[in-house]
């Protein structure tokens, strides 16, 4: 193997592994109803949990949530109260309302807090 290739294959496993990160959100959910969220990626198109799925969080309850994302991604999440999508919070279940308190940045072994309140 040249020198050359070696190069290339070191920065491409370089580049590609310290674009991953993985963090956690620590969501409270201070209502009496249960409540589903989504994640939404501001500077891709992905969605977590993804594959039409929710995180979904019981009543007067919190929940540990992992992801992977791309450092200095930025994520918004949307919740709503599970079976009723007109009471929601951050960028609503379709990723579509406005929200200058609901996004963060995928940092490397963080968490962030999401606190759901009546």
């Amino acid at each position: 193997m040249t020198l050359f290739r070696i190069v290339a294959l070191a920065a491409l496993v370089f580049a590609t592994s310290a674009e991953a990160a993985d963090m956690a959100l620590f969501v409270k959910n201070m209502r009496r109803e249960g409540v589903a969220v989504e994640l939404f990626s501001r500077d891709r198109e992905t969605v977590w949990p993804g594959n039409d799925k929710v995180f979904l969080i019981d009543p007067s309850s919190q929940k540990s949530v992992p992801i992977s994302c791309n450092q200095g991604e930025r994520i918004c999440y949307g919740a709503w109260v599970n079976g009723n999508d007109q009471i929601s919070a951050g960028v609503g279940p379709d990723n579509d309302q406005p929200c200058d308190t609901c996004c963060f940045i995928c940092v490397e072994h963080s968490t962030e807090t999401i606190d759901l309140v009546p």
